[in-house]
């Protein structure tokens, strides 16, 4: 069985998936998508092939009879590695402790990213709005949000990191690229730097990416 992760170096749903790949210490394979050469290689119609909407990540798993499956959307593909592969899981195993997890990363998911993503900003700019600011309003509420809903245990949910620090991570990352300021996250930023002391989180970090740049 092999999986090949189509991704971007800066993608963060596509670092999601990285850092759900760490933790679950599967090994990987990367096809690299650049989303600006050549008017944004996502556009291509191979790649549509794989993915109708042309965004990253999209992940392949080949079968060792060669069968090969699909599957696009960050948060579906982590939810189908913690169903395959359920040692290492990225949720609790309690009901309410998933459910918290998953709120958390929806927070991010639907409430911030889609706010922020390339493709918004462009078409924003193409409409003479300042797509800077628009992606700085939202996304200061939705951190500020998340914020109020992070506890005081190690992670997010729990002693553990998993799905919701995969997507919180990116998302900090992303603060920083659009100017919001973290300063006013101490929780969220604590349960970062923690998990930049693992392995996981640090191997997935775009600039260890062969395409960062």
């Amino acid at each position: 069985m092999k999986l090949r992760l189509h991704t971007y170096w800066r993608s963060s749903c596509a670092w999601r998936v990285r850092i759900g790949l760490g933790l679950k210490g599967l090994p990987w394979e990367p096809v690299y998508v650049h989303l600006l050469k050549d008017g944004g290689q996502q556009h291509a119609a191979a790649f549509r092939a794989r993915n109708p909407l042309g965004q990253v990540p999209v992940l392949e798993v080949e079968e060792d009879d060669g069968s090969v499956a699909t599957f696009s959307q960050s948060l579906a593909i982590l939810g189908y590695l913690d169903d395959r592969w359920a040692e290492r899981p990225l949720v609790p195993a309690d009901p309410a402790g998933r459910a918290r997890a998953r709120m958390l990363a929806e927070m991010v998911n639907a409430g911030m990213q889609p706010l922020q993503n390339l493709s918004v900003t462009q078409h924003l700019t193409g409409l003479g709005v300042d797509s800077a600011a628009w992606v700085k309003h939202f996304v200061t509420r939705g951190m500020d949000a998340l914020e109020a809903q992070a506890g005081d245990a190690p992670f997010l949910v729990g002693d553990a990191p998993g799905l919701a620090e995969a997507c919180l991570v990116p998302q900090l990352y992303a603060c920083r690229r659009f100017g919001v300021d973290v300063g006013a996250y101490p929780r969220l930023l604590a349960v970062e730097a923690r998990c930049a002391e693992l392995p996981a989180f640090a191997a997935a970090r775009p600039e260890a990416q062969a395409d960062a740049g």
